[in-house]
C-alpha cells in the first residue's frame, strides 16, 4: 500500500504563526499604550474619577466591537465562505456529480489546512469518479459478454428445430452450443469469485504443500496445446518447494498464465515456466515469445475485462488475469509483467513462504 505524506508536510502555512503571534502582540501593546495615554492625559485634565472611568470603558468597548467586527469578518472569510462552499461540493457528490473540483484557497507554496482538505477532497471525487465509471464499464462488459453467448444459444437451438439436417451439421450445432454454455458457465464463475474477492468474502485456506509440483501438474495440463502449435516448452523448477497457501486459488492463476501464454503465442514459438525460492519467498515465471504488449496495455491489463490484444476475444473474457492478480493480492504476493511489442511477455509471481 502507498505510504500517504503527512498532512503536515504539505502544509506551508499555518493559521496563526510567529507573523501572527508578534502582530497581535504588538496590537495588544499599542491598545494598552493609548488606555494609558487617555489616563495619563485625563489626570492632567483633573477628569472626575467617574469621568475616567466611563471614558476607558468606552475607550475598550469600542475596542471589543472593533475586534469583534474584524474578527467575525475573519472568520466569514476564511472558514465560513470555504466550509460553505465545500458542504455544497460535498452535496452535489452525494446526488452523483462526480465532476465537482473546490478550487484551493491559496497557491500551492501557501496551503493552509483548508487548501490541504480541498486538495484531498478532489482527489476523493476524482477516485469515485473512476470508480462508477468502473461500475458502469463492468456493468456495460458483463451485459456484452453474457448477451453475445446467450445469442449463440438462441440461434443454434432454433437451427436445430430445421428439417433435413445432416449428422455432421447437428453434431456442428451441438459443438458450438456446448462452447457458448461453457463459456459463459466459466464467465458467471469468475464473476463471482471476483466479486468475493474485491469483496474480501473468501476465506483463503492455508495449507502446506509443494508448488513446483503443481506447476508441472498445471503444464502438463496443456500438453496437448502445445503440441498442437509445435511450441517449445521449457521448464526449470526446483525439486521441491513448500508454500503455505491456498492450493485452488493458486492452480486458477497458474492455469490462466499458462493459458495466456499459450494463447499469445504463435506457432512453432517458445515458452518457459521457471521457479525459484529463497527462505521468504517464492518466485514464479512464465514468459512467451508471442505478440507482446505496448505500455498502454501493460498498465491496464489486470483490469477486469480488459483485453488488449483483441484478435483472440472470442478465446476468454478479459477476466482471467484480474482473477489471478486478486488471488496473489489476497495471498499476500505481488503479480507483474514485463513485455514488449513483438517480443513476447513475461509474468513473475512472487510469494511468501509463509502466508
Amino acid at each position: 500500500m502507498k505510504k500517504q505524506p503527512n498532512i503536515d508536510n504539505r502544509v506551508k502555512r499555518k493559521v496563526v504563526g510567529w507573523k501572527g503571534f508578534f502582530a497581535s502582540y504588538g496590537t495588544m501593546m499599542l491598545l494598552v499604550g493609548i488606555q494609558m495615554g487617555i489616563i495619563v492625559f485625563s489626570i492632567s485634565r483633573n477628569w472626575n474619577a467617574w469621568v475616567q472611568v466611563s471614558v476607558i470603558m468606552g475607550y475598550w468597548a469600542i475596542v471589543a466591537f472593533l475586534f469583534g467586527a474584524i474578527t467575525n469578518r475573519q472568520i466569514k472569510e476564511k472558514y465560513d465562505v470555504p466550509m460553505h462552499k465545500l458542504s455544497s461540493a460535498a452535496k452535489r457528490v452525494a446526488e452523483g456529480d462526480f465532476s465537482i473540483y473546490v478550487e484551493p484557497i491559496h497557491t500551492p507554496d501557501r496551503y493552509d489546512y483548508l487548501d490541504v482538505m480541498f486538495v484531498d477532497f478532489n482527489k476523493m471525487v476524482q477516485e469515485l469518479g473512476s470508480i462508477e465509471t468502473l461500475k458502469n464499464d463492468f456493468v456495460a462488459n458483463v451485459s456484452h459478454e453474457i448477451k453475445t453467448p446467450l445469442a449463440i444459444i438462441k440461434n443454434y437451438t432454433g437451427a436445430l428445430d430445421k428439417e433435413n439436417l445432416s449428422t455432421e451439421e447437428l453434431a456442428e450445432y451441438i459443438d458450438t452450443i456446448s462452447k457458448a454454455t461453457e463459456k459463459l458457465s466459466a464467465l458467471v464463475s469468475n464473476i463471482l469469485k471476483l466479486n468475493k474477492l474485491d469483496n474480501q468474502e473468501i476465506d483463503i485456506g492455508v495449507e502446506e504443500y509443494d508448488v513446483c509440483s503443481q506447476l508441472c501438474e498445471c503444464a502438463l495440463n496443456f500438453e496437448s496445446l502445445w503440441e498442437q502449435k509445435n511450441i517449445n516448452f521449457k521448464v526449470a523448477v526446483e525439486d521441491r518447494a513448500i508454500v503455505r497457501a491456498d492450493r485452488d486459488m493458486l492452480e486458477i492463476v497458474w492455469n490462466n498464465l499458462l493459458s495466456n501464454a499459450l494463447k499469445f503465442t504463435s506457432n512453432d514459438g517458445a515458452i518457459s515456466l521457471s521457479q525459484t525460492s529463497n527462505r521468504n519467498t517464492i518466485t514464479v515465471v512464465i514468459s512467451d515469445t508471442g505478440c507482446g504488449m505496448n505500455e498502454e496495455t501493460q498498465k491496464r491489463i489486470f483490469d477486469k475485462f480488459y483485453q488488449g490484444e483483441t484478435s483472440h476475444s472470442d478465446e476468454g473474457n478479459g477476466l482471467g488475469l484480474a482473477l489471478a492478480y486478486r488471488v496473489i493480492e489476497k495471498l499476500g504476493g505481488t503479480l507483474t509483467v514485463a513485455s514488449e511489442v513483438n517480443s513476447g511477455s513475461s509474468f513473475t509471481v512472487t510469494l511468501p513462504v509463509r502466508y
